[in-house]
């Protein structure tokens, strides 16, 4: 459980998988492409996709951060304004069920047990109409945040519960729901962190917030066979495009490590070892906390 909840081990698979591996410098850059070809993101295996969501959609990677930076917690950086009974279409339940997992992941990394369970209502509804709440097991989640020796336990099944239903929405032909799921956890997540390193200004909270350059460009293979399914969809995308005109110029310089054995349960496990430099300038920060919050704040709004 530990090793999901580690932001500062974050690996970035597909980019992985684009370098040159006898090259001891490299550089990720964007398509030189203003948009990516539909034909490109459709290519993407199973596996890809599945390698993506598990490393967006941890609801707690931020929180956990954030935690051990030790920056106080804020009931301000919640979505507060989402009501779980005004959601009428499937796209904003399946987004917002993502935004409030990220919240649920905050509240419970700080231990604010007694809020989580005010907002589990909202997830369960949310979860329930596009179903998928038999994934949810609220009673157990409920008398976890009641005890909180249990916060391990807790935490687990907050990201059990998530990742089976991004594998369940995915294997049964409804992958545009799981991508809006993901998106709605990243977007939150990324909200968490740029309002505060606003107010708390750190170096490696704003580095982490450099690195989702390549997690937005996850992002945008993963919802690219779904920008003309609706108006809605086609907004999302220019969303996300938006975002990426704003990381287009900050650099991420990867410096390749040797690998490092080590023994794991009986068997010899290989670490890839690498370290990354951002080069981004405070104007661009800037201009990533004011898209981001004029995003999110847009998305969670009950029209």
């Amino acid at each position: 459980m530990k090793g999901n909840i580690t932001l500062l081990t974050i690996l970035f698979i597909l980019c992985f998988s684009c370098r040159n591996s006898s090259t001891k410098e490299t550089e990720f850059v964007f398509p030189e492409a203003d948009s990516i070809p539909q034909s490109e993101a459709e290519k993407l295996s199973p596996e890809a996709i599945e390698d993506i969501s598990r490393n967006i959609s941890s609801p707690v990677e931020i929180a956990n951060l954030l935690q051990m930076l030790e920056v106080p917690f804020s009931s301000q950086y919640l979505a507060s304004s989402i009501d779980a009974n005004k959601e009428n279409t499937t796209f904003d339940k399946a987004l917002k069920l993502g935004i409030l997992g990220a919240d649920l992941g905050y509240l419970n990394m700080y231990e604010k047990t007694g809020s989580s369970l005010d907002l589990l209502s909202s997830i369960r509804k949310l979860a329930e109409d596009i179903r998928v709440g038999q994934f949810f097991d609220f009673e157990m989640i409920k008398r976890l945040s009641q005890n909180r020796s249990s916060l391990d336990s807790l935490l687990y099944i907050s990201i059990d519960s998530y990742e089976q239903i991004d594998s369940y929405l995915r294997t049964n032909g409804r992958g545009q729901l799981s991508a809006l799921m993901i998106i709605g956890v990243w977007i939150e997540g990324q909200y968490l962190a740029t309002q505060v390193v606003d107010k708390y200004p750190d170096k490696i909270l704003s580095d982490r917030i450099g690195e989702q350059k390549i997690i937005l460009n996850d992002l945008l293979l993963l919802i690219t066979p779904f920008c003309n399914n609706s108006p809605e969809f086609s907004s999302l995308c220019k969303d996300l495009y938006a975002m990426k005109d704003n990381y287009r110029d900050i650099r991420i310089i990867y410096t390749q490590g040797e690998p490092v054995a080590s023994e794991k349960e009986g068997g010899l496990v290989i670490t890839q070892t690498e370290t990354s430099i951002v080069e981004m300038s405070e104007a661009q920060l800037k201009g990533l906390i004011e898209i981001t919050s004029e995003i999110r704040n847009r998305l969670i709004l009950n029209d």
